[in-house]
């Protein structure tokens, strides 16, 4: 079972494309190589491919990336399903998770996160989540968003460690921050995802 996420940056023409698309790529590159596993289309769309169960993280951590820029945001969907066909290229690649997440995101109106799968309670029980986190998640200010992306890449750090890696002067701040864009329950969320894709 893989996961396609399926995205395209809002508001790119705002911020100079140098600027946020070095921070995308990265992230990217995290989770696989160019172009096999993720490839940048049209200048501010993209696709990645990576296990199911890493999906919601990497969508999240992808948000908070692009959320460290004031005028941005970043539509995504997730589709899981089968890789019947993996090409070079992604953009070439195709099967059910390719389609899903296709269809996903041609669905997303306002709501700037969807998933689909083959499995229909999943699908509502996960898109009704979202369009909570999204309340705070869309509203993530770009410090907010720096300290999440810091924390969710390394779960292992503590505040201070944190602090630390952020050159942030105070650990309350962090954790002031930390609150502010939901970390606790966006963890207990993608725990909970995590979970649910291992019992389907």
């Amino acid at each position: 079972m893989k996961a396609v996420i399926t995205g395209d940056i809002i508001n790119s023409r705002k911020v100079a494309s140098g600027l946020w698309l070095e921070d995308l790529k990265q992230v990217l590159n995290a989770y696989g190589s160019e172009p096999k596993d993720w490839e940048i289309y049209r200048g501010d769309s993209f696709q990645l491919v990576l296990a199911a169960e890493k999906a919601l993280e990497a969508a999240l951590i992808i948000k908070a990336t692009i959320k460290q820029y004031k005028e941005l945001d970043v539509r995504m969907a997730i589709g899981l399903g089968e890789m019947e066909y993996i090409a070079e290229k992604i953009t070439e690649s195709n099967g059910t998770a390719f389609i899903n997440s296709g269809e996903c995101f041609e669905e997303l109106k306002k709501q700037t996160l969807g998933i689909k799968t083959p499995w229909k309670d999943f699908n509502s029980s996960f898109n009704l989540l979202f369009s909570f986190v999204l309340m705070v998640a869309d509203n993530w200010t770009s410090t907010s968003a720096e300290i999440l992306k810091k924390a969710l890449e390394n779960p292992e750090f503590n505040q201070s460690q944190l602090a630390q890696a952020l050159n942030r002067k105070s650990q309350s701040s962090i954790s002031a921050s930390l609150k502010r864009a939901g970390y606790e329950e966006i963890k207990n969320m993608i725990a909970f995802y995590k979970q649910q894709i291992q019992k389907q």
